[in-house]
């Protein structure tokens, strides 16, 4: 399994992202806009705007073009459909709740098994939940500290309105599919269907 070691903030601030949306709450005090003098290509867009959500939910690009793939044969827009797809990936879900202070956490405690959806355990970060599903931390894994301290470190954090979240259970249910109004960063997926359409 291959693994993103790239420095978070060196990176957040080159896509051009809040480190808030990686679950980390730092800010760095390099000029923001120091790449914003170089001129970009239109290629050099729409890839950045990939690698952007690559990086957000830390996919590698064998399964993200999976995924778009798979948007593409969905109703509706492709951009709209792969945004829904990424969502709806175990990890995320279990960061989105407030059982995780990262999307890459998240993918560490799901692979190790502290996660079930509907009462059955589930250990694939890439698990994509369906609406009605309910994701739950496992009862033992409930009892340790790592879990016990998660909701107070994540009381300031909002849950998408997709999401029934009950940090105080230890569960939340999947009220419908997300969407991208209910992201919390600016996405042109528009840019990367372009850019696999070439």
């Amino acid at each position: 399994m291959a693994v993103n070691k790239d420095p978070i903030l060196k990176r957040c601030r080159y896509l051009g992202i809040s480190p808030m949306v990686m679950g980390i709450n730092k800010s760095s005090n390099r000029n923001p806009n120091a790449n914003s003098r170089r001129k970009v290509s239109e290629y050099g867009t729409q890839l950045k705007e990939k690698q952007k959500l690559k990086f957000i939910y830390g996919v590698q690009e064998t399964p993200f073009r999976h995924y778009f793939e798979l948007a593409e044969k969905m109703e509706g827009k492709a951009g709209d459909n792969l945004i829904t797809i990424l969502e709806s990936r175990l990890d995320n879900v279990a960061f989105r709740m407030g059982m995780a202070l990262t999307r890459r956490e998240a993918r560490q405690l799901v692979s190790h098994g502290h996660f079930t959806v509907n009462g059955q355990r589930v250990d694939i970060p890439s698990y994509r939940v369906a609406v009605g599903d309910v994701i739950a931390v496992c009862e033992k894994s409930r009892q340790t500290e790592k879990f016990k301290a998660l909701p107070e470190q994540t009381a300031g954090r909002t849950v998408p309105l997709w999401l029934d979240a009950n940090k105080e259970a230890f569960s939340a249910t999947v009220n419908r599919l997300p969407n991208p109004a209910d992201i919390d960063y600016e996405a042109e997926t528009h840019l990367i269907v372009e850019l696999y359409s070439k």
